[in-house]
């Protein structure tokens, strides 16, 4: 059978998000809980060869690590598909980043207030880009609470840029804070003198 062009199934239109942050702050995790497809990890356990490169402090209980990306991929009707790359977060595997920010539309940084001075790196990474991005606090077990605005102090955000409270192992809150991310990156793409 043989389809006109007006006959032929129109594909989604693909966006690519990064989800980044320090060692350990739950980036796996989000791609995990919020893909309609088993994720593809990059995970490797780690060795005794990491002691003394690979800064556990905080996260002592950690046992794997991305050396690579996580992989994650979300349908949105039929217009959008949305596909989650999740970055390394080691200094060590930085060098895989600018590969995966090419042509992303904006990026969530996952921070953990156990370890909130790991976010600067991504936070430099994606002003130095131009890249949006929202800041999203992983609420873990037994860390430290603080309100946003402290958070948002601590890491010297401007306030246009969104913050939000999360749990990257439920779905929902990690569906929420991409919402959020492709929302203010819309918004910012959107012509100077348009509403949305």
């Amino acid at each position: 059978m043989v389809f006109g062009r007006s006959e032929r199934r129109r594909l989604p239109t693909a966006i690519k998000i990064l989800i980044a942050g320090g060692f350990g702050a739950g980036k796996t995790t989000m791609v995990g809980s919020v893909s309609e497809t088993r994720p593809l990890r990059t995970e490797e356990t780690m060795t005794d060869r990491s002691a003394g490169v690979d800064d556990t402090f905080g996260v002592e209980a950690k046992r794997t690590t991305t050396v690579a990306m996580d992989f994650g991929r979300i349908t949105m009707g039929d217009d959008y598909m949305l596909y989650l790359f999740g970055t390394p977060g080691q200094e060590r595997f930085w060098f895989v980043w600018d590969e995966l920010a090419l042509g992303a539309l904006g990026a969530v940084i996952l921070a953990d207030t156990r370890r909130l001075a790991d976010c600067f790196p991504s936070v430099d990474y994606f002003e130095r880009r131009g890249t949006p991005f929202v800041v999203a606090v992983n609420c873990f077990e037994g860390s430290p609470v603080y309100e946003l605005a402290e958070v948002r102090l601590a890491l010297g955000l401007d306030a246009s840029i969104p913050m939000v409270l999360c749990d990257a192992r439920k779905r929902d809150s990690s569906r929420e804070v991409l919402i959020t991310l492709v929302e203010h990156a819309m918004k910012l793409r959107a012509p100077v003198g348009t509403t949305s």
